[in-house]
């Protein structure tokens, strides 16, 4: 299997979608950890998780706080990315377009998901972004509710579409739901019959010159 370049890790809450991700990426590199998180200075609740999810960062990465993830992606300037998460960067692009009061989805939300978007998909950086999957529940009781699910399964879909690889965390465990294709067979690959091995199960015909198929 390829090792994967982009991969979208989603999860519920406390599903340990975030450590998965952090996971994914060496402890010992230059990592940029872009927080899309905005601290609330009169909510001790979420100043206290968003100190978590520092305390847990090695200190050989950089972290960047911002909603701009497109435009540091663009920039070529890391080659290891992790964004955490997407389901906030949503909430904040909805808050600054004036979304939860409008009639209709603000232009400026939808430019801003395509850019994303675009800039994961070009990117030849080795990028981690997590998410929230929020659509397996009931349907919201307000139309705010019903608006962030809808927007965020969308962004969801479109970047489940562009990566290499799509995690879903359930209870802190991992199920592939993409991995990224098997490298294409080469003439080294291909027996003596003109069939490609299967994984697991010698191939047919006579062994290479070693003697033994291994």
């Amino acid at each position: 299997m390829i090792a994967p370049r982009r991969t979208l890790v989603l999860g519920g809450t406390r599903s340990g979608k975030s450590r998965h991700a952090e996971d994914l990426l060496p402890d010992d590199a230059p990592v940029c950890y872009i927080a899309t998180a905005r601290v609330d200075p009169d909510d001790d609740e979420w100043a206290a998780r968003i100190s978590t999810h520092r305390s847990r960062r090695s200190e050989e990465w950089e972290t960047v706080e911002t909603t701009d993830v497109a435009g540091i992606i663009r920039s070529g300037e890391d080659d290891l990315l992790l964004v955490d998460d997407l389901a906030t960067w949503l909430s904040c692009v909805l808050d600054d377009a004036g979304a939860w009061e409008a009639d209709a989805l603000p232009p400026a939300v939808f430019r801003q998901v395509v850019e994303l978007v675009e800039a994961v998909a070009s990117s030849t950086a080795r990028v981690v972004l997590v998410s929230a999957e929020v659509g397996l529940g009931v349907v919201p009781g307000t139309r705010a509710g019903r608006l962030f699910r809808d927007e965020l399964g969308a962004l969801n879909s479109a970047l489940a579409a562009v990566c290499d690889e799509v995690v879903l965390l359930v209870a802190g465990i991992p199920l592939r739901l993409k991995e990224p294709p098997a490298p294409r067979p080469t003439a080294d690959s291909i027996d003596s019959t003109g069939r490609i091995p299967v994984v697991g199960r010698p191939p047919s015909g006579p062994p290479p010159h070693n003697g033994r198929w291994s």
